[in-house]
């Protein structure tokens, strides 16, 4: 894998290049940046198997490619060459911003039985962030939505939600999250829904990181 970022205004983003505005910016700060990443992965890497930690490689449908009979009777992928990249942008100021990033990826070079007749899979989404902290150093707020379109379905969602920082410290927060569904392509037990999820939901939870 690999990443360029260029922050041509003031040469940083803030600590550890986080989404939103805590550090409260006093000049314009941006960010443009483009990233690469791949790798070959097999169905004995997936997690709930032997690597628990790996994320799973699914479909835009939210199918584990792995599965099998998924692309038909007697058809099974047993290894997949997974490649991504994507470009995002973002300015900050005076606790305001406004991040995006849009990406493409490839599965391709099947292998296992009876892939012969397979064609490589293409799929594109994108995501828009903005917040804005209301409170500085203490409460934020903020807006986002993401979609992604692909050979077997296209997905979206919508977020609304604060964050609380009860120390003025931004590694121990109160969320409050509302978000609406379609055709969710992912979910296990990190976030609040699962695969194919539609609708709405809404959660709270405390956060600490250390």
């Amino acid at each position: 894998s690999l990443m360029l970022a260029w922050m041509p205004t003031t040469g940083e983003f803030g600590l550890y290049g986080t989404f939103g505005d805590f550090d409260d910016h006093q000049k314009v700060a941006t960010r443009l940046a483009g990233h690469y990443s791949g790798s070959t992965e097999d169905k004995q890497s997936q997690p709930g198997t032997t690597g628990i930690e790996n994320t799973q490689v699914r479909l835009t449908d939210g199918s584990v490619i792995f599965t099998p009979d998924l692309f038909g009777s007697g058809i099974s992928v047993e290894k997949v060459k997974w490649k991504m990249s994507s470009i995002d942008a973002g300015i900050k100021y005076k606790g305001l911003s406004l991040e995006a990033e849009y990406y493409w990826r490839w599965l391709t070079d099947f292998r296992g039985v009876n892939v012969g007749g397979l064609a490589d899979i293409k799929d594109h989404g994108f995501q828009v962030q903005s917040s804005a902290m209301a409170v500085p150093r203490t409460l934020q707020v903020y807006l986002s939505g993401s979609a992604i379109k692909g050979k077997y379905g296209d997905a979206s969602e919508l977020r609304a939600g604060a964050n609380w920082f009860i120390k003025r410290e931004r590694g121990l927060r109160f969320n409050g999250e509302w978000i609406h569904l379609n055709k969710s392509p992912v979910g296990y037990t990190a976030v609040p829904y699962p695969v194919g999820g539609n609708g709405n939901l809404f959660h709270l939870n405390f956060e600490m990181t250390f």
